[in-house]
């Protein structure tokens, strides 16, 4: 999987220094089970560039989420996380002791049949959270 940063260039996105700290955020050994919240984003991005601000976090996120660059992911705890695994077909696994996310590949799944009562509705995308105990925690 090419990094976030690395996809965006390709992409010709602006690389301002606010952008490239962003993105390198979830350019980490591991990315593809990484979870952040804007929170953390902007921690980890503060300790790299400290003038950057908050606006700039999350309005940067939110770019990044309408140009397919990274997902916005929320497990049942109202607190969106950000997904920068936007390459692979993947569902959710959240450990209930710790409240760690983990990628688990989607196999199998078939989208339900709509005909009926549903006639007409078109599936735009997926999302399945398996809830569980992680090794850690297990």
């Amino acid at each position: 999987m090419d990094s976030l940063t690395e996809r965006l260039t390709e992409r010709g996105w602006r690389m301002t220094p606010q952008r490239r700290v962003i993105s390198s955020v979830f350019d980490v050994s591991g990315a593809a089970n990484i979870h952040l919240t804007a929170e953390e984003v902007l921690e980890r991005a503060v300790a790299a560039l400290p003038e950057i601000s908050r606006a700039t976090v999350y309005n940067t996120l939110g770019e990044l989420v309408d140009a397919g660059e990274l997902l916005s992911v929320r497990v049942g705890d109202r607190i969106t996380r950000y997904d920068p695994n936007v390459m692979s077909d993947h569902h959710h696994m959240v450990c209930n002791e710790c409240g760690a996310i983990f990628d688990v590949p989607a196999r199998g799944m078939r989208a339900p049949n709509t005909s009926g009562a549903a006639d007409g509705f078109v599936i735009q995308s997926t999302e399945v959270i398996y809830r569980g105990v992680c090794a850690d925690c297990g």
